[in-house]
């Protein structure tokens, strides 16, 4: 019970860092926790998560910069059931990154589109 209070305090500080970061775009290149985005090489690591379901990180020059153990924007805490799906996602991520959308959130519809969960 208590790693899960770890991972929802994680989950909220992540995207608290990271709105402050989208008040900004212009500026979002330059922040410390995201320098020089689109200079960086960004690469994703599917991980295990519990109950044989995966999760991703995103690195930055081979550095974590994103830890996404979980569906993001989904009740719960439940990973992804296959690899390809949390595959498609982390690309989404990355894409969204490259294109300066920051924070680069994760809406119910844009993983209903790439068939990650169900309409």
């Amino acid at each position: 019970m208590i790693k899960k209070y770890h991972l929802l305090a994680f989950v909220c500080l992540l995207f608290t860092g990271l709105s402050s970061i989208a008040q900004d775009k212009k500026a979002s290149a330059s922040t410390p926790n995201f320098p020089n985005v689109g200079k960086q090489k960004m690469t994703y690591n599917i991980i295990s998560a519990p109950e044989k379901t995966f999760g991703y990180d995103i690195l930055f020059d081979g550095k974590l910069m994103i830890h996404q153990p979980n569906k993001p924007g989904m009740a719960g805490i439940r990973a992804f059931d296959t690899k390809q799906d949390a595959e498609k996602v982390a690309q989404l991520v990355i894409q969204k990154m490259k294109n300066g959308e920051m924070p680069p959130t994760v809406s119910s519809d844009e993983m209903k589109k790439l068939k990650v969960i169900k309409p």
